[in-house]
């Protein structure tokens, strides 16, 4: 029986990347990497489809990107301008349903009337393409897990269905490797048991998987055969603020982890800001290599909207409870709102102040005027705050 809602994935297809290349048309059909400084700790951000030809993926060590594709252009991380045209492609999508979910700067899930889902589709990657001159890629279903499959077999710059009818057809002959959640470790371990497909993980033993990979197994074999009861998680029925990434390669290194980490708090606090709250509980979530998940939060003494306070808390957080690598994804979460600017229980220092009023303007430049002359430079440095 057909859901009563058909539910798109809407993706920007390499998004940072192809922001410049549309930004400067002379980095049009060259291999691009925007991440950070090779001769630090930088890691990939995002690179062009030209670049992932090369071997070239998310997180990776920009180092070893340059040697896998020398003749690629290495650009830094420009946020602002990337959550200026993030906002834009926003206003696009209400267009179509108010009942979106934003995972994160560059997709989201929409849920449109049933049947409608193809076509709103099509619309959509109509509209970012006249407007916006970015590539899109939608996936359309009866739930997020479906429509996220069908999103990825539409990449690049496509639309693809998968609906309850085409599982044994298009989604069971799959590597078992396009559910997500299975990273390459977990992969490996059920390889090793002689599960390679979509397929073998529906017809192995729930006894023996519970006993491979925990709970979390019953979960990926349900997934398996297309089932997930997740809804979406409405703005209007916004609770909690969060920003996450799944890195395309299990992650070893602390420092990679930590890049990754502050700019996922610098998105966080920018949304809190433009949304008028503070919050009070910082969440960081954690998936290892073996698909284990945790989540370790601190409730602070007083409610806070700043990069920086945001970025201290996970930094510690992550430090006390990251345990051993690799790790497949972090995210970062703010709760417990409350209305109004940060106020502090103590005397702001003169750091504070130049912080809060540097934090202003960038928030004025990303709301009103292209911001692309602004980065956080302290990306590009190779060393975190608080090393030695």
């Amino acid at each position: 029986m057909r859901s009563k809602q058909d539910i798109l994935l809407c993706d920007l297809d390499a998004f940072y990347a192809a922001v410049e290349q549309r930004d400067h048309p002379r980095l049009q059909g060259r291999p691009v990497i925007v991440g950070g400084d090779p001769r630090g700790r930088g890691v990939v951000s995002t690179c062009s489809y030209e670049a992932r030809k090369f071997g070239v993926r998310s997180a990776m060590p920009v180092k070893k990107a340059i040697e896998l594709c020398p003749q690629a252009v290495l650009l830094p991380v420009n946020m602002p301008r990337y959550e200026e045209v993030s906002g834009q492609v926003r206003q696009i999508l209400q267009r179509f349903t108010p009942d979106i979910e934003y995972v994160s700067i560059d997709e989201a899930y929409l849920a449109v009337k049933s049947g409608t889902g193809f076509q709103t589709g099509e619309r959509i990657r109509a509209a970012i393409k006249d407007d916006l001159r970015l590539p899109i890629s939608v996936g359309v279903s009866i739930n997020k897990l479906l429509s996220k499959v069908a999103c990825g077999l539409a990449k690049p710059d496509n639309i693809k269905t998968l609906w309850p009818e085409q599982i044994p057809e298009l989604f069971w002959p799959l590597p078992v490797t396009v559910i997500p959640g299975i990273g390459p470790v977990t992969g490996k371990k059920l390889g090793r048991n002689g599960v390679k497909t979509v397929r073998d993980l529906v017809r192995f033993p729930a006894t023996r998987l519970r006993v491979l990979l925990g709970e979390n197994g019953l979960l990926l074999q349900q997934y398996a055969s297309g089932i997930d009861y997740r809804e979406l998680e409405l703005e209007r029925d916004l609770k909690s603020i969060s920003e996450e990434t799944t890195f395309a390669e299990d992650v070893y290194k602390r420092e990679q982890v930590l890049i990754v980490l502050q700019g996922l708090s610098e998105g966080v606090g920018y949304r809190l800001r433009g949304e008028g709250f503070t919050a009070r509980t910082i969440t960081l979530k954690l998936r290892f290599g073996d698909f284990r998940t945790i989540t370790r939060s601190r409730t602070l003494p007083g409610p806070v909207n700043n990069d920086s306070d945001i970025y201290r808390t996970i930094r510690d957080l992550f430090i006390r409870h990251c345990g051993r690598p690799p790790w497949r994804l972090v995210g970062v979460k703010a709760s417990g709102f409350e209305r109004g600017t940060q106020i502090s229980l103590l005397i702001p220092t003169d750091a504070e102040k130049k912080e809060r009023i540097l934090l202003q303007v960038k928030d004025s430049l990303r709301d009103k005027y292209d911001a692309h002359v602004l980065y956080q430079a302290k990306r590009l440095s190779n060393k975190e705050p608080g090393d030695k």
